[in-house]
């Protein structure tokens, strides 16, 4: 069984995008480095570092499922009828937006909440990973204990003010125990494991 993560691109004070849901220069370094990294099913490509890419290769490659929040859809646009990583896509929203529903459609439309969306995710994901996407969505299964891993690509930037990636989790701990850390250019990936009680 794969495992549930989510991640981010984050400033240093903890923001992911400014007041708008701009995400301003957090991927810049997607774009700044000299080493080539192509999407699963090559409908993009980025130019990250050599340690970027690697990262970028060993994670991505694992994914066989997204969940996403009907926002984040909706600011992407539904990434022109096929998200990047060209893999299943499960929306958590309240309303099910008919024209995205056709025969053939990579997203599927879930109305009863961050569970059972990442169950459906899981059930077509298999043996790989399912990432979860979208502050909104990322912190309600994080709240709820269905996250496994967590990732953070700290970029050296301060936002003051905008939307943060931990925010509403209420008041109990979670323990993360770091997996790795890597130095990318313009950009320090952090990867965590969340600490759960057997």
């Amino acid at each position: 069984m794969g495992k549930v993560g989510t991640g981010f691109s984050m400033s240093l004070d903890g923001f992911i995008a400014d007041p708008e849901g701009n995400v301003g220069p957090l991927f810049d370094w997607c774009f700044g480095g000299d080493t080539e990294y192509e999407t699963p099913g090559g409908r993009m490509t980025l130019k990250v570092s050599s340690a970027s890419a690697e990262l970028l290769r060993s994670s991505y490659g694992k994914t066989g499922a997204l969940v996403v929040g009907r926002r984040h859809f909706d600011q992407a646009r539904g990434w022109g009828g096929r998200h990047p990583m060209d893999v299943p896509v499960f929306v958590v929203t309240h309303t099910v937006p008919q024209e995205w529903v056709y025969e053939g459609s990579p997203f599927t439309f879930v109305t009863d909440g961050i569970e059972s969306a990442i169950e459906q995710a899981k059930a077509v994901a298999g043996d790989r990973d399912v990432g979860v996407g979208g502050a909104d969505v990322a912190q309600q299964a994080i709240k709820a204990g269905l996250i496994d891993t967590i990732g953070v690509d700290l970029v050296p930037v301060l936002f003051g003010e905008g939307i943060r990636f931990f925010d509403r989790l209420g008041s109990e701990q979670i323990e993360l125990e770091r997996t790795r850390v890597i130095e990318g250019s313009g950009v320090t990936h952090l990867r965590f494991r969340v600490v759960k009680e057997d």
